[in-house]
């Protein structure tokens, strides 16, 4: 974990309530998809943990949506504001396990750290496919991004309104794969576990404290007692996941 100033180069808008920050800082503790910063937002408590989307040797990119105070106080910062954060938290994912065709399946918010992850697997040769699903056309951002990488791109909405009609799990039923990867609200990761057919990773959105492990606050079940989401996660094999009602 490395704690240092970021300056913003980039923030924008993509979809309904949704934006594209790139920030400039050191990024050597970001060592693989799936990481996490968790973002100091003056005049608020408690930091804002967001997937790290894509980054270089001297940049960082994050996406986030507007859903309470901070998120809105970052929507509206401007190139060359600087923000104070915590870099190279949780355990990401484990490319190795990825067999020759694996899958990824972003939902939402979890969309980000599959662009992390899908160009790290397209360097290592694999033949990636990219299930990316959203309640409707409005929020939809990042296909064409993904498609520029040269991945197969599968876009699902709930309410049909673009794309194919349904949830990644509708997409995901009617393909082979050798690993899959996904990240997104609970609900969509339950349905994941039950349709996936191979082995997997699911990494969880949960509320966060300190975000680095110290005050117990995001914990999740498992066959070894219970984990924290933000130093043993975000990251969870699948077969050790115990689903709690």
């Amino acid at each position: 974990m490395n704690q240092s100033t970021f300056k913003i180069l980039e923030n924008r808008n993509l979809a309904e309530k949704v934006f594209f920050m790139r920030l400039e800082g050191d990024t050597s503790t970001v060592t693989a998809p799936g990481q996490f910063v968790n973002i100091r937002i003056d005049g608020l408590y408690l930091r804002r943990p967001i997937s790290v989307c894509d980054k270089d040797e001297k940049t960082i990119a994050i996406i986030y949506k507007t859903v309470g105070k901070g998120t809105l106080a970052m929507s509206l910062m401007q190139e060359g504001d600087e923000l104070d954060i915590l870099t190279g938290l949780g355990n990401g994912y484990d490319l190795s396990k990825a067999g020759e065709r694996p899958v990824l399946l972003g939902g939402g918010a979890g969309v980000p750290p599959m662009f992390f992850l899908t160009k790290e697997l397209i360097k290592l040769g694999k033949e990636v496919t990219v299930i990316l699903g959203f309640n409707t056309e409005s929020e939809v951002f990042f296909e064409e991004e993904f498609n520029q990488l040269g991945t197969e791109t599968i876009v699902t909405t709930v309410d049909g309104s673009y794309g194919r009609k349904g949830f990644v799990t509708d997409a995901l039923a009617d393909m082979g794969y050798s690993f899959y990867y996904a990240c997104g609200p609970e609900p969509m990761l339950r349905s994941v576990y039950k349709t996936g057919t191979t082995d997997g990773q699911l990494s969880f959105e949960r509320r966060m404290g300190c975000g680095f492990g110290a005050c117990m606050g995001c914990t999740c079940k498992t066959i070894t007692g219970y984990k924290r989401i933000c130093k043993e996660g975000p990251v969870m094999n699948r077969e050790e996941i115990i689903w709690e009602d």
